[in-house]
Parts: C-alpha cells; sequence; structure tokens
C-alpha cells in the first residue's frame, strides 16, 4: 500500500473517532458532567531549576502558585479531589506529569510555569495545543520540552515521539473538544490576568509535551518573564502570587459554572472572595461563616483603589457610620485568613485583624469560630 493512501485511511480514522468522541462528550455536557477531579503541575523542580532572574526560580514561584491555586479549590470546593504532580521541590519527568493527569481521570489539567525572554518582554500568556504561530511561540515549547534532557534515560524515550506539524495536528483532531474546552477555560485566565492589571498575551499554541500527552481539556499559563525586573519582582512576592493564584480560581469557577449550567446570578462580591481580589464571583450560601482581615477604618470614603492600599484588592463596608475595608476572603476557615493576616502585616498593615462575617453582617469572631467548626 502507498504512503499517500496509508495517510488518508489513517486520517480517516482520526476523523471517525474524533466524530465519536465529540459526541460522546458532547452528551456528557448536555447531562450536565461535573467536574470532579483537577490536576495542577506546577512546572519544573528539583534539578530541573527552570529559568530564573536574579534571584527568582521558576521552579519556586510556580510551585507557590499551585499550592495556593489548589488550597483555593479545595477550601470553595471540598468535594473536588486536587492532585498536585508535586507538592514540593522535587524533579518529575514530563512524561510522568501528564500519567498523573491521565491515571486519575482528570476533568482539567492546570500547568504553571514562568517565561524567559529579552528583558523588556512582559505579560502573561496561556497555551493549548497546537501549532506554533511564531518562533518565539517555538522557542518557549523547545525550552519548556528541554526538561526531558534532565530525565534519568536523557530522554530516550522520546526519541520516536513525533511532534510534527501533521501528528500535532492530527492529535487536536482526536481530541477536538477537550481542545475547545482548554481555550475556553484559557480566554477566562487571560481575562482575569488581565483584571488584575497583568499585560494580556493572549492565548497561544503550541507543541508542548505535557498537553500532547494528556487526554483532557489542558492549558499551560506562562505568568509572566523572570528575565523582566519588574515581573520578577512581582512573582516573587508571596501576595503577587496569591492575587495570580486567585486569579486562575475565579477563571476555573467562571469555567467550571459554564460546563456544569451553574447560575452565578445574585452574587455578592463582598462574600464570595477567597484570596485577595474582587473579582472572584460565586453563589453565596447562607449560613456560611465568611472569614476576612480588615486592614483600615476610616469616618469618610476611601477609593478602593488609593495608593494607602498598595496596590491590593479591597472590599468596603459600613459599621456605626464608619467604613472599613478588608482584605480576602475565606468560607469556614479561619487559619487561612490569619495567615494572611501575618502576610499583610508582613507588607506593612500592623494593625491587621481577622473579621467574620454571617449572611452578609459582621459577627462576633469567637462565634464566628465555633459556627465554621460545626
Amino acid at each position: 500500500m502507498s504512503k499517500k493512501k496509508t495517510y488518508y485511511i489513517n486520517y480517516t480514522i482520526i476523523l471517525i473517532f474524533a466524530f465519536f468522541s465529540n459526541n460522546f462528550l458532547w452528551s456528557q455536557e448536555d447531562g450536565l458532567s461535573k467536574i470532579k477531579t483537577v490536576v495542577i503541575d506546577a512546572g519544573h523542580g528539583g534539578k530541573d531549576p527552570g529559568c530564573h532572574g536574579k534571584s527568582a526560580l521558576e521552579k519556586q514561584v510556580c510551585l507557590s502558585m499551585a499550592l495556593k491555586l489548589g488550597e483555593a479549590i479545595k477550601t470553595k470546593y471540598p468535594s473536588i479531589n486536587v492532585i498536585y504532580t508535586r507538592d514540593k521541590d522535587v524533579f518529575v519527568e514530563l512524561d510522568d506529569r501528564a500519567k498523573i493527569a491521565n491515571k486519575n481521570n482528570a476533568d482539567l489539567f492546570i500547568c504553571i510555569h514562568a517565561n524567559s525572554a529579552a528583558e523588556a518582554a512582559y505579560g502573561t500568556e496561556t497555551y493549548v495545543l497546537g501549532l506554533h504561530k511564531t518562533e518565539a511561540q517555538k522557542q518557549i515549547a523547545e525550552r519548556e520540552n528541554a526538561a526531558i534532557y534532565l530525565e534519568d534515560d536523557k530522554g530516550a524515550k522520546y526519541k520516536d515521539f513525533d511532534l510534527s506539524p501533521d501528528a500535532i495536528i492530527a492529535r487536536q483532531l482526536q481530541l477536538s473538544v477537550f481542545l475547545d474546552q482548554s481555550i475556553t477555560f484559557a480566554s477566562k485566565l487571560q481575562g482575569e490576568f488581565k483584571k488584575i492589571g497583568r499585560s494580556d498575551r493572549g492565548v497561544r499554541q503550541a507543541g508542548f509535551l505535557v498537553l500532547y500527552k494528556t487526554t483532557m481539556p489542558s492549558v499551560l499559563i506562562e505568568t509572566g518573564f523572570l528575565t523582566n525586573h519588574e515581573e520578577e519582582k512581582f512573582l516573587n512576592d508571596t501576595l503577587s502570587q496569591r492575587k495570580m493564584a486567585n486569579a486562575m480560581f475565579t477563571a476555573f469557577e467562571k469555567y467550571k459554572n459554564e460546563i456544569e449550567g451553574v447560575s452565578i446570578s445574585n452574587t455578592n462580591n463582598n462574600d464570595v472572595k477567597n484570596i485577595p481580589n474582587d473579582q472572584n464571583t460565586a453563589i453565596v450560601k447562607n449560613n456560611t461563616v465568611i472569614f476576612k482581615v480588615q486592614i483600615e477604618t476610616s469616618d469618610s470614603k476611601i477609593p478602593t483603589t488609593d495608593a494607602r492600599f498598595k496596590g491590593f484588592d479591597v472590599s468596603e463596608y459600613q459599621q456605626n457610620n464608619l467604613y472599613k475595608y478588608t482584605v480576602g476572603s475565606f468560607e469556614n476557615n479561619e487559619a487561612a485568613a490569619n495567615k494572611l493576616k501575618n502576610e499583610l502585616r508582613e507588607k506593612g498593615f500592623q494593625h491587621a485583624f481577622v473579621v467574620a462575617f454571617l449572611n452578609g453582617e459582621r459577627i462576633n469572631l469567637e462565634k464566628a469560630i465555633k459556627l465554621a467548626e460545626k
């Protein structure tokens, strides 16, 4: 049989597979399929530091954001199984990262990285599997894929692995519904990053090995450029990492609600934020204790963009004719609020303290802790 005939037969088989896969997956969506398992992949680790700036290492900032994102998901949605490909500074092979997601039948794979380029480069971009359109995108994929050469077999297992344009197109066809969902989630991520002031470099495509091998909606986030001094400073800051993780969480929540057909109307932003960022949306639950960190009190209204708030996302409430300003929001989790309080004190908010709310009304902290424990 000629190579040309073989190609067309294989191509037809892929199209047939994609057709039935699409019908199966869309039937799941019509039945309002649920997100049950999320795999969060902190890029690099151990002997693979990734890219770096003057002091920050990619493996460190990615792990911090990954753990914060996982914490937010588990806090708000305890029924969702959150799995990390690594939760400490260890080396994990690219192939194993994908295997962890596939083995656990993950509904979403979120890979977190930091970028490297000329010093002037800045901004966030989110990748899905596809053909690169620029030389820069190709170089990013090659840099992230280069981790295979640190594996024990020096990448031998990937020797015959096909990342040619034809192979990537075939894979896209094979997983076309997953790709559509990946793009949807990636778009939401970029939208949320833009809301917290990050420069939006858009949703892009490239041949990342880790995305090629996963069989679920998958994205790879390049959170910023460590080779840019200002971006390095931002990504290396604990509270900035929380802001990035919260943007990811908000995008996740919007994506989850969309594919599950959940309405997010009647939202009260003061009561639904998990970590600093007033962009979070969710359905407010009655009788849920919300812990926040109060950082300012004033007898006159203060714009939430005022310089005294140092760029943090704040919420305002009124009590006893005073205007009061808080950061963060944690459902039934006083310990997480205390942790944020300590971080804020280190950032100069010396008088920060934890407050609690029930159904929109501030309540005694001791009572709140007891209610939350129930």
